[in-house]
């Protein structure tokens, strides 16, 4: 079989093979003498012999590593698992193809499980720390059939012509420090480079990074040939060209009777898989602008908590459509490669952002609850206070959830934070007046200068403390008009509290009339004096004064000075209406009245002018009038004759 495979690769123009073609087959392009077919064909029966003693094996211990303590041990070792593994896929393959079943049974999806088991174990043996963890599960998966395919078309040396011991072997650090650093696959830029202890666990051989980058290409030079173990089919292209990962469900049955067009193939996707990539892309897209607008369409809840659950509805969406998305992608329609890895890139980005959001979104659902919960003693818990402490905690935990999500990715998270170290400066420059905000509600809830609910006045404006933020904090005035002012801003300001009084203060000033007599007024004085001291709400023994303080322009004055014991307005209001009434009562019960504002006009008679020597004789009545001091009624109203 061996000799009919590399017989067809001798008739091959070596003026037709790439330079990496060239480079994997021999500097001139020929297969190989009969000593390296030889070679071949003893690898070949070697793996074959040690199939058995690896199955055995992984029944003992499924969890083992494979050996990488030589060159030899990796190599061999990745033969013999992917020696197992594909022909155990392909029993598989061919078995559920011929039952006519619509979905596997258990032990052939077992089977399949073992198959993976097998594969996961071949990739161990590369470096793919270069390979976004988001893709790099699916990523392996090729790279280990691309390699088993290059493996399985070039000639190679025998197994103990590679340094160290056959697979199993598992040397000690003697022996091990005796090989060397790397090991060059002879004829091919196949490198397997010793990783030490130092850069992650025991000391192994892993097929390099730059041998894994070139691993695609190394493949598409030589997959035209045919394969040493004339399978007569290339696993990697059933792979990625089929859906279902291993093996296609029956559905594919569907896209095979269709068009023949549909199996053509660009990007190394099969165009059936484009179609079903941009439809899967925007149904995805569709839900959640969907539920958006069902959202904008439906009456806000007047509950807050309600209002909050709502707001679960679209990341909840949004996640499960990306975990859907990302299944029907990967394991239903196959998408491999480089569009796997954009597509796997971009629904992790989402899956992240929308899990920083449910993150965000929980921690306020339990801050809204906490706070407003009937059964939660408010006395001694401030909920602005607290709201705004769940706030950060969220936004700290979304936060650390986009960075976790980051590394995940491939995005040096922790290279960006030290990177934004150096520019710590400016930033602090840029964010000054958020930054005096911040410390403002934090000046404002340590002094506990105010609280939501109580009603203060701050320098020209008056109203109650709705809410306190992070950055401002929004007062409700006596019109109802919302202020809202910089916390820095408030801070700095007279801040009268009204809502902090734990009494209220009672003062007045009566005024009776002039006419009260002196014992009226003494005797009015005590009776107050008596009734305010037996009232349960009015504190004696502080200060209570009733004494008369002035006589005003038209009333006697009495100054009434006491406090009420209540901190409720409408309480106090209700109280001082009752003293207020009960005091009239007793000024009018001692025969006086409370005075108003009143004039006295008294009339006397005017002298007039001194008599004069050059005065003109008088008339009788003049003379009369001007003895008495009067004049005639008659001249005065303007009435009298004529003469």
């Amino acid at each position: 079989m061996a000799e009919t495979t590399f017989a067809a690769l001798d008739a091959v123009d070596v003026g037709q093979l790439s330079d990496r073609t060239a480079a994997l087959f021999g500097a001139d392009g020929q297969a190989g003498d009969g000593a390296s077919l030889e070679a071949a064909e003893e690898n070949v029966e070697q793996v074959n012999e040690r199939v058995a003693d690896l199955a055995a094996l992984l029944r003992e211990y499924p969890i083992s590593p494979p050996d990488m303590t030589s060159p030899r041990a990796a190599l061999e070792s990745f033969m013999l698992l992917m020696a197992e593994a594909v022909r155990t896929w392909r029993e598989v393959r061919d078995e559920f193809r011929d039952s006519g079943q619509f979905f596997m049974n258990e032990d052939q999806i077992r089977r399949v499980e073992v198959v993976r088991l097998l594969i996961s174990k071949a990739q161990e043996i590369f470096d793919l720390r270069d390979i976004p963890e988001t893709a790099r599960d699916s990523a392996a998966i090729e790279i280990v059939l691309q390699f088993q395919e290059t493996l399985d078309r070039i000639l190679m040396p025998r197994f103990d012509e590679i340094p160290g011991e056959a697979a199993g072997s598992f040397l000690d650090a003697r022996e091990a420090a005796e090989l060397p650093e790397r090991w060059t696959l002879p004829g091919t830029s196949i490198v397997f480079q010793r990783l030490d202890a130092s850069q992650g666990g025991d000391q192994r051989y892993l097929v390099s990074k730059e041998t894994v980058d070139r691993i695609p290409d190394d493949y598409e030079a030589v997959k035209r040939f045919p394969s040493r173990s004339d399978r007569g089919e290339d696993m990697y292209e059933y792979y990625i060209y089929t859906p279902g990962g291993l093996v296609a469900p029956r559905w594919y049955d569907v896209i095979l009777a269709g068009p023949e067009w549909l199996q053509n193939q660009f990007m190394s996707q099969a165009y059936w898989q484009w179609l079903l990539l941009v439809a899967l892309v925007i149904v995805s897209i569709s839900i959640p602008v969907a539920l958006q607008r069902w959202n904008r369409w439906r009456a806000v809840p007047l509950s807050d908590v309600h209002r909050r659950l709502r707001g679960f509805q679209q990341p909840l969406l949004q996640l499960l459509v990306v975990i859907t998305f990302r299944y029907l992608v990967e394991h239903q329609i196959n998408i491999t490669g480089a569009p796997m890895v954009a597509v796997g890139t971009f629904s992790s980005v989402v899956l992240w952002v929308t899990l920083a959001w449910l993150a965000y979104q929980t921690v306020d659902l339990i801050a809204s609850y906490v706070t407003k919960n009937p059964a939660m003693p408010t006395a001694s818990l401030d909920s602005s206070l607290l709201l705004s402490a769940f706030r950060l905690f969220g936004l700290a935990f979304a936060v650390i959830t986009l960075g976790y999500g980051a590394t995940r990715i491939g995005i040096p998270i922790y290279g960006v934070v030290a990177g934004l170290g150096v520019g710590g400066l400016a930033v602090a420059l840029a964010a000054q007046p958020t930054l005096e905000n911040l410390i403002g509600g934090v000046i404002l809830y340590a002094d506990r200068m105010v609280r939501v609910g109580e009603y203060c006045e701050f320098e020209g404006f008056a109203g109650t403390v709705e809410d306190i933020g992070i950055r401002s904090t929004r007062i409700r005035s006596l019109d109802r008009t919302l202020i809202t002012v910089a916390n820095s801003d408030l801070a700095k300001r007279k801040i009268v509290n009204f809502s902090r009084r734990d009494r209220f203060l009672f003062k007045h000033v009566i005024g009776v009339r002039y006419e009260t007599r002196n014992d009226q007024v003494t005797a009015i004085a005590k009776d107050i004096h008596d009734y305010l001291e037996q009232h349960a709400k009015v504190l004696d023994q502080m200060a209570l004064r009733v004494s008369l303080v002035g006589f005003g322009n038209y009333s006697i004055d009495i100054e009434i000075f006491t406090y009420i014991s209540t901190a409720d307005r409408v309480e106090f209001l209700a109280i001082q209406q009752e003293l207020l009434l009960e005091i009239g009562r007793i000024v009018k019960q001692n025969g006086s009245d409370f005075a108003f504002p009143s004039n006295v006009t008294y009339f006397g008679k005017d002298a007039g002018l001194p008599a004069q020597a050059d005065t003109p004789p008088a008339d009788g009545r003049h003379a009369a009038a001007a003895g008495s001091g009067a004049m005639p009624l008659d001249e005065v109203l303007g009435t009298g004759s004529e003469g």
